[in-house]
């Protein structure tokens, strides 16, 4: 399951977002979105489980908590539409 992490500080690594979710169940990856021309985060970024229980899991225990100073954003990720109404996957 890919998850979506939200609201996140400008100074969380993606090291910081591994380790959170895996205390919960095995993550297969993480990563925070950058800005291609700064390398800055964007406050968002994504994590893969490949068990949807603990995926699930994850989402209800980390909704809401807080990371470097703000409250975290945590639910499924949808898939992403561009102009044209096709859909893709991060």
């Amino acid at each position: 399951m890919n998850i979506y992490v939200g609201n996140l500080s400008f100074s969380t690594r993606e090291e910081d977002i591994f380790s959170m979710f895996n205390k919960i169940g095995e993550v297969d990856s993480a990563r925070i979105v950058t800005d291609r021309d700064t390398g800055r985060s964007k406050g968002f970024g994504f994590v893969e489980m490949s068990d949807s229980t603990q995926a699930q899991s994850a989402i209800e225990k980390l909704n809401g908590t807080e990371c470097d100073g703000r409250n975290l954003t945590v639910n499924e990720a949808k898939p992403k539409t561009n102009d044209r109404g096709n859909s893709r996957r991060y």
